[in-house]
């Protein structure tokens, strides 16, 4: 029972990716695309987390802690790129 309702949310969130892979190729302006590049972020956490759940194995859980702090410190870095235009002050 576990395994088919891990299988449909995977399916479900690789769908959610595909879609903002959509918004990330098509989106005319440069917040559209960061927006859909945080929520690939959020979606792949969600599939590393289904997948550590799916295999039993808790180091799953600390990969996705790492995406997340790499996904945080990217959005926050590319937010002060495009308000200021520089990264570092």
């Amino acid at each position: 029972m576990l395994d088919t309702i891990a299988l449909a949310v995977s399916a479900v969130i690789g769908l959610s990716l595909l879609l903002n892979l959509g918004r990330f190729m098509i989106g005319p302006h440069m917040l559209d695309r960061l927006i859909a590049l945080d929520t690939m972020y959020i979606n792949a956490i969600a599939l590393i987390v289904i997948l550590g759940i799916f295999r039993g194995s808790p180091l799953y859980y600390e990969g996705a802690l790492v995406i997340a702090m790499l996904g945080f410190v990217s959005t926050t870095a590319v937010c002060k790129f495009i308000l200021r235009g520089d990264i570092i002050e």
